[in-house]
């Protein structure tokens, strides 16, 4: 293969890379040279913001194929027949650690999933996990402030996360997923995804059901125990991301089983709890999973930064036959996640090979930074026009959910919840080992709390802990050094 000229970002070829031109042997360096300017303005700006949240991840592609009919749900064009297959990429990431964190921290794990589609691209953007902290998005940016960095010390704080934990007790659901062994799964491979929020299908008579989705992986749970994960952290900060391509290029390709519950609007208005509550699971044998399709990842992107690190996931983005739900969080998620994009990748973030419909797309959408394509040619730019632009289509229109209570409230979100019975549940279905190391690795962190809250916070968390199961808090209070002779008594309140 002939060797190629490298030339300048405009075309201009390079006659030598390594010396910059100077006044004479010793310097100084002239302005005239281009070529250094241009090398160190772009190395000024490799780096694009990172994600505030889901900040370190790795991304693979794959196809999805459809296993199971499930027409009498959705009209989604995917599923119109079983067999038919769609290409796919997934971005797996840890959530509050920065770029350079560590793999094997204990956090969620997020579990993105697109599906590029003949009618648009569709987003799952879930976590390894079913439930979420909190159930509205107001709370959203509180939140992760305290999984982030102090104001003052910049480093990491227990006292922040308990803290708020403790204030919000909605929380206890996904705080007790976390500080179990599912808080430090073994890579990628071997956990599930979920889609996590409620959201809709739609069939071809217009009838909506309540649904949500279910990624099993084939691969076996496997999770790290918590000295394992905090060996590995030392040993090899990019674990998960190692793992996860190395596997790819032996050919043992990851594949996980598509699954859904279904609940229709009847069962919804009936349900004991909101069925939109992203704290809360629907229990498996009220709605039994249902197969669906196979995901599988058998293509490492050959660029990292272009496909993984550009990935820009939407909940936003569905497809025909797929809606929405009354989700307090997925309502946010629907505005926050393509601002978040437009902000860190530019306006123009949906004409990335990684984000681009493949099948195209039609908008009146113009300019802005970055605009690589087209840009539209000289066609009209604004809606309605005589020029045969594209046009509406009242075929694709879905049907109104009904809303519940006066518009234009703010309802208190924790009203009428109960957020301890599903946490207890969690913690009376583990094994004693299970429950041995729930209780060690709370015990771990809270442990950590400092400063003059620290009673106030760690008794306000152990009611919550008693609350769901007596036997879950005597065990951290225990854990934690207290002397508890009638913890229900003494941590009442």
């Amino acid at each position: 293969m002939e060797r190629r000229t490298m030339t300048t970002a405009e075309g201009r070829p390079v006659a030598n890379a390594e010396d910059s031109v100077t006044a004479g042997p010793r310097g100084p360096v002239l302005m005239q040279d281009y070529l250094l300017a241009e090398k160190m303005a772009h190395f000024n700006r490799e780096r694009i913001p990172e994600r505030v949240v889901h900040a370190k991840g790795s991304g693979a592609y794959g196809t999805f194929t459809v296993t199971n009919d499930i027409t009498r749900y959705t009209k989604a064009r995917i599923f119109a027949n079983v067999g038919n297959r769609c290409r796919a990429f997934v971005r797996f990431s840890t959530v509050g650690g920065e770029q350079g964190s560590a793999d094997t921290e204990r956090d969620p794990r997020g579990f993105a999933v697109r599906l590029y589609t003949e009618v648009g691209n569709w987003d799952i953007v879930g976590n390894n996990t079913p439930v979420f902290f909190i159930r509205d998005p107001m709370k959203f940016s509180d939140f992760i402030h305290t999984q982030k960095r102090d104001p003052r010390t910049h480093c990491k704080s227990p006292a922040m996360m308990w803290d708020f934990w403790s204030l919000n007790p909605e929380s206890l659901h996904q705080v007790t997923i976390l500080f179990s062994s599912r808080g430090t799964p073994y890579g990628y491979r071997h956990m599930d995804g979920f889609g996590s929020h409620t959201f809709s299908f739609i069939n071809a008579e217009g009838t909506r059901v309540w649904t949500k989705f279910h990624f099993k992986t084939e691969q076996r749970i496997r999770n790290f125990t918590a000295p394992d994960a905090e060996a590995m952290k030392g040993h090899d900060p990019d674990f998960a991301q190692r793992e996860l391509v190395d596997a790819i290029d032996r050919g043992e390709y990851p594949r996980w089983l598509f699954k859904v519950q279904i609940m229709t609007e009847s069962q919804a208005e009936d349900f004991p709890f909101n069925p939109f509550d992203v704290t809360k699971v629907w229990p498996h044998a009220d709605f039994p999973l249902i197969d669906v399709g196979v995901l599988e990842l058998n293509e490492i992107p050959e660029n990292y930064f272009a496909h993984v690190e550009q990935a820009a996931f939407a909940p936003a983005n569905l497809v025909d036959g797929v809606g929405f739900s009354p989700d307090k969080m997925l309502q946010g998620r629907i505005l926050s996640y393509p601002d978040a994009h437009r902000y860190r990748l530019g306006v123009n973030y949906v004409h990335l090979p990684v984000n681009r419909c493949p099948y195209g797309a039609n908008t009146y959408h113009r300019d802005g930074a970055m605009q690589f394509t087209e840009n539209g040619g000289g066609s009209a730019n604004y809606y309605p026009n005589s020029f045969n632009g594209p046009g509406t289509d009242a075929a694709y229109a879905e049907p109104a959910f009904p809303l519940s209570g006066e518009p234009g409230d703010r309802y208190d979100r924790n009203a009428g919840n109960d957020d301890y019975t599903q946490p207890g549940n969690l913690y009376r279905l583990m094994s004693p080992e299970e429950r041995a190391a729930l209780v060690q690795n709370i015990a771990g962190s809270m442990s950590g709390i400092a400063g003059e809250k620290r009673e106030e916070i760690i008794n306000r968390q152990l009611c919550h802990f008693f609350r769901a199961d007596p036997e879950y808090g005597t065990g951290v209070a225990q854990a934690l050094g207290m002397n508890v002779e009638d913890p229900t008594a003494h941590f009442a309140g």
